[in-house]
């Protein structure tokens, strides 16, 4: 659960499903701290987000304007359409999409909907769209998932339980200090083996949802292994890739095809 005891865990701790199952089949429970809400969390990364787009554009790396900036554009724009198929409010969350220029092959679904992604990615690993999609549909399904608020919940279960459960009731500055805490470690752990499962199954449907072949999460993989030979691209660090990965994704994919045959009719 969320990492205290039980009279503790009563008290904050709220067994949720944040998402619908899908043709996948995504049903864990999840276990959220109520003092870290959902809109707390998404406002937080919002402006986390926003001073890392502002420093991109001080430093003339925020690109609006290419043709690959646009092609990220359309390719997100159809994902995020078929995101409130797992949960309606996402209609409502204020989704962004910005690429920046840098080498680094990393991309990013922040809570709330902020997409990043970085031109190294595209450009090193030489992504189709249906490649970016496979990118882009594993991060908006961490979002959509609530994964970095249960890596906050579980940070958060630790700070009280060293400092007792005042905070939990949001007495005094330290409840205050410890969310900000939470959201940084949060931030910073790598995800679970469980929920990066969830993201390759429900990243897959959306792809398919939105009209992208979902057999490219397979090529994205191998082409993620094969990056920067002996020293792995920054985006293997907090997904790591592995045979096991790609075994399991050919085997769900069946699933999700019906559905990506359906609407590209």
């Amino acid at each position: 659960m969320c990492g205290l005891s039980a009279a503790i865990a009563l008290t904050g701790c709220q067994a949720v499903n944040t998402t619908e199952a899908g043709a996948v089949g995504v049903q864990r429970k999840q276990y959220m701290f109520s003092a870290l809400s959902t809109e707390e969390i998404n406002q937080s990364y919002a402006q986390m987000y926003r001073e890392t787009l502002q420093e991109a554009k001080s430093k003339g790396k925020l690109d609006t304007s290419s043709a690959q900036a646009r092609r990220l554009q359309t390719v997100g724009q159809r994902l995020i359409a078929q995101a409130p198929y797992f949960r309606a409010d996402a209609r409502s969350w204020q989704w962004e999409v910005n690429l920046i220029d840098s080498g680094d092959i990393n991309a990013n679904c922040g809570p709330g909907g902020k997409i990043i992604f970085y031109s190294g990615l595209i450009n090193k690993l030489k992504l189709t769209d249906d490649e970016i999609a496979a990118v882009m549909g594993h991060e908006i399904a961490h979002a959509l998932r609530e994964h970095s608020r249960e890596q906050m919940s579980r940070a958060y279960g630790m700070e009280l339980a060293k400092t007792g459960v005042g905070a939990l009731l949001g007495v005094g500055e330290g409840g205050l200090a410890m969310v900000d805490v939470a959201v940084n470690y949060g931030m910073m752990l790598p995800n679970s083996r469980s929920a990066e499962t969830e993201a390759d199954l429900l990243g897959i449907e959306l792809a398919a949802r939105a009209g992208y072949d979902p057999n490219a999460a397979i090529s994205l993989w191998q082409k993620m292994e094969q990056a920067g030979g002996g020293a792995p691209p920054q985006f293997m660090s907090t997904h790591p890739s592995s045979t096991t990965r790609i075994q399991n994704l050919q085997q769900a994919i069946p699933r999700v095809m019906p559905i990506y045959q359906q609407s590209r009719r």
